[in-house]
Parts: structure tokens; C-alpha cells; sequence
């Protein structure tokens, strides 16, 4: 009985490492689709969506990029980061599920900051302090086309504002210090090693 006993408690032991490896090999299936810094479509400023661009196509990307983001954990994804030109992106600022904005503006922000870490689904293994502002009211439209507004704060605010830099070309080791950029750069662009 003690052997039926440990037998089933490996296998209890088991399964979540088997859980974690499988989520670990989807995040890494989804991130090797994401565009990795110092892709130069990261760098590029991403066009509006006219009324003709509502359409199959814009939903196809949207629910993409919404599994994408989903699959390599993240909680934002633009366009651009799937190598798409269009000013679209979606993020989880709650538990209500991801949305999608689609031209998005920024009708207001507070002037009150705060300064915390932010990380990146292209730029793997940097985490770098940015300032943001503390709350935003976002407007846009959603893949139907229908008008969409957001009152947001705290992290929703920090997400949204770090996927709108993304459709400018703007990433968040350009938002950092120069000491912070400087590790940054050292983590994305590793030095050669002279094998002796």
C-alpha cells in the first residue's frame, strides 16, 4: 500500500512540473513570433486604420496577437510587434479580459507620474524603470469600428501608454536612464567571448 501510496505522490509531483514545462514551451513558441529588439520594425511608426480597414483581416490580427500575448504571458501587445504597420493594440488592464484599441489617442493624462519597472515581450530579459503617468483617459475605436473610451490608472494606465509607444517607435529602453540603458543594451547585445 505505502508503494501505491508514493507512486501517486510522484505523480501528483509531476504534473505541475509537466504543467510548467508545457506553459514554458508555449511562451517560447509565442515569443520566437514576437519581434525581437533590434528588429527594425520596432522602430517604425505603425499608420491609422481607415473605415475600409474594419475588417476580417483587423479581427484575424487582433484575436492573433490577443492569443500571443496570452500564450507568452505578457499583458500588451502592438501591432508592430507582430510585424504589422497598423495603429492597433491589445492589452489586460483587469481581470475583464484583453481589448483590442485600434487608433489609439490619449485625451488626457495627470500630470501626477510614478516611476516603476516595466518589461517587454521584445526585449527579453530587460526590465528598466520608466515614468509614466499615473492615469489616462484613452479613446479609440474597437475591430467593429464602434468609438471605445478608458479611464485608466496604475498598471492599466502604465500598459496602455507602453503599447502606444510601441505604434511611435518608441521602446522603453528610450523612456530609461542612461545607466539603466546601458545594462540594457549590455543584456540585448551580449559581448563576444574569446574562446582560448
Amino acid at each position: 500500500m505505502a508503494h501505491d501510496h508514493d507512486h501517486e505522490h510522484d505523480r501528483d509531483s509531476e504534473q505541475p512540473r509537466a504543467a510548467q514545462a508545457e506553459a514554458e514551451a508555449i511562451r517560447r513558441h509565442a515569443l520566437a513570433q514576437i519581434r525581437q529588439y533590434p528588429d527594425v520594425v520596432l522602430r517604425l511608426e505603425a499608420k491609422e486604420l481607415g473605415d475600409e480597414e474594419f475588417d476580417d483581416d483587423l479581427r484575424r490580427l487582433v484575436e492573433r496577437m490577443e492569443r500571443l500575448m496570452h500564450e507568452a504571458q505578457g499583458i500588451g501587445l502592438a501591432a508592430t510587434q507582430v510585424g504589422v504597420l497598423r495603429r492597433v493594440f491589445v492589452f489586460q488592464p483587469d481581470d475583464d479580459g484583453p481589448r483590442a484599441v485600434v487608433n489609439p489617442r490619449f485625451l488626457d493624462r495627470s500630470q501626477e507620474t510614478t516611476v516603476e519597472e516595466e518589461g517587454c515581450l521584445s526585449l527579453q530579459n530587460v526590465r528598466v524603470p520608466v515614468e509614466r503617468s499615473l492615469r489616462v483617459t484613452l479613446a479609440g475605436r474597437d475591430v467593429d469600428g464602434s468609438e471605445v473610451r478608458y479611464e485608466l490608472e496604475g498598471m492599466g494606465a502604465r500598459v496602455a501608454q507602453h503599447e502606444a509607444d510601441h505604434l511611435d517607435g518608441v521602446l522603453i529602453i528610450d523612456r530609461t536612464d542612461e545607466e539603466h540603458r546601458r545594462r540594457a543594451l549590455g543584456v540585448l547585445r551580449p559581448q563576444p567571448v574569446l574562446a582560448l
